[in-house]
């Protein structure tokens, strides 16, 4: 394995989604070492880099559940994370130009499921599949001579909540921005007959992939590095800005009932800002659309608009201009 230097690595013990997902920043930008992580998130969304989170996921279900939705430095498609799922992290340096590697990446973790009998492949461009069903989804983000990669590895995931979360919105948008591909999954503790807990999968992957690397060194997080960490996530992962203000430039179109009639609302939206908004179906409306311009695209600022102008206009109709 010489395209990898000495590794460090280590099983997260936290299950802050916002923590973890930092550590992965923080080690990628700020050390320069190759590093393996292992961990489990609490139940969260976490979506792809260039994606617009209300397009991908049910914001206001996961709101009402206490899930975050969390946008991520990698590309690729939005998925749902719980104790159930195991993400692996791979950081490491890289010739420029061949940073970018999926088969590379994805092969001990595929390696280790051959070894327990379940007969993985890599299919598609960036996907584990057992039996044509996919149980590991995988982005990566290039910074310098540096590549991170990261995957899901479904074991015992809560498919059920992953159906109401994750969302199929593209007749609403109109945008260049990164679309999910929805495909059938599986959960893989029905087939590893020789692993029954989350807890021991991650321990049996790290054990293998400490010997598939030759030795792996223990990561040690120093309070100084936490302390950056916790500033980092407070500062980024916790903000709007990054989550939902960094999406890509999008059209929205869609309809809604307020005062018994049917309007249209379209609108531009670039930043998180809306820059062109038009209503049509009543004079109040069209002259309310001017007042959502400059508006964050947010329910709460856009419900603060109609209320504060006194407008009848029910939260779920609200809803539909998301």
């Amino acid at each position: 394995m010489n395209l990898f230097m000495k590794m460090s690595g280590a099983i997260l013990n936290s299950h802050d989604p916002f923590f973890n997902l930092t550590v992965e920043d923080y080690l990628l930008h700020k050390k320069a070492g190759d590093y393996l992580l292992l961990y489990f998130n609490d139940p969260s969304v976490i979506a792809g880099r260039h994606q617009i989170l209300y397009r991908e996921a049910d914001v206001f279900t996961a709101e009402s559940l206490g899930i975050p939705v969390i946008r991520r430095i990698s590309g690729g498609g939005t998925v749902y994370h719980d104790r159930g799922n195991l993400n692996f992290t791979i950081i490491r340096n890289s010739q420029k130009g061949m940073q970018v590697d999926f088969s590379l990446h994805t092969r001990p973790v595929i390696e280790f499921l051959n070894k327990e009998g379940i007969p993985a492949i890599f299919s598609g461009k960036s996907d584990i599949t057992v039996n044509g069903l996919k149980v590991s989804g995988n982005a990566e983000h290039v910074f310098r001579e540096r590549v991170l990669h990261h995957g899901t590895l479904l074991f015992d995931t809560s498919t059920e909540i992953m159906s109401h979360l994750l969302r199929d919105a593209g007749d609403l948008y109109s945008t260049k921005a990164i679309n999910s591909n929805r495909v059938p999954v599986m959960n893989l503790k029905s087939v590893l007959k020789n692993i029954s807990t989350s807890d021991e999968l991650a321990f049996r992957i790290f054990d293998f992939m400490n010997s598939y690397f030759t030795g792996i060194d223990n990561l040690v997080l120093s309070e100084d590095d936490k302390t950056e960490i916790g500033i980092l996530a407070g500062s980024k992962y916790k903000t709007w800005e990054w989550n939902f203000g960094y999406s890509p430039p999008y059209e929205f179109t869609n309809t809604f009932e307020v005062c018994g009639a049917t309007h249209r609302i379209s609108m531009y939206v670039k930043d998180g800002i809306i820059w062109r908004c038009t209503i049509e179906g009543s004079d109040l409306m069209s002259v309310k659309a001017k007042e959502l311009i400059g508006c964050r695209h947010d329910f709460k600022d856009i419900k603060n608009i109609f209320r504060s102008e006194k407008i009848q206009i029910d939260e779920n109709e609200i809803k539909k201009f998301f």
